[in-house]
């Protein structure tokens, strides 16, 4: 395996864990010392290496720490749905795409291509429909935006992990 393609499956299985992650929260309310806990127990379960755990755990904590700023570009993108009707699945995969969109660093072709690909694995192609109309809308408004509201890469630090996170 090529040293990129090696790289895109780390990127796209470190989406899978922030998925699992971001979904866990949201169903089971972890914040704070408790989400640290199930991130630590995540990664003793799911051994991955340094990167694809700092990949993951950036897109978690960046999708928590601008939801305020992510929320209401899905909700405006998704005509006649509200957040709280959309599946949790759906929504955590738009939370962490649209994170991406606006983090600026990885393509939008290819942070929409890798949401429809979580939404085709772990909810159904109805579901990737919905994504990708979702997700598309969001691209279009943060281009035609004169200001958008891009994040600095400064925005997010992942927070250090303690020793036995690293199994």
């Amino acid at each position: 395996m090529s040293a990129a393609r090696s790289a895109r499956d780390d990127r796209h299985r470190g989406r899978i864990a922030a998925l699992q992650l971001l979904y866990q929260r949201e169903v089971g309310g972890a914040v704070g010392a408790e989400l640290d806990e199930a991130v630590r127990g995540y990664w003793v379960d799911h051994p991955a290496p340094e990167a694809r755990r700092l990949f993951a755990t950036t897109l978690l904590q960046g999708a928590i720490e601008a939801q305020d700023r992510i929320d209401p570009l899905i909700e405006t993108a998704a005509d006649n749905w509200r957040l709280s009707r959309m599946a949790v699945v759906d929504r955590t995969i738009l939370r962490l795409a649209v994170y991406e969109l606006l983090a600026a660093v990885t393509p939008p072709a290819v942070v929409i291509d890798e949401a429809l690909e979580l939404a085709k694995t772990f909810s159904g192609e109805q579901s990737a429909r919905f994504v990708n109309g979702v997700l598309d809308a969001v691209k279009r408004a943060l281009e035609e935006s004169s200001d958008p509201p891009r994040l600095e890469a400064r925005d997010v630090k992942p927070r250090p992990q303690s020793p036995k996170s690293n199994p």
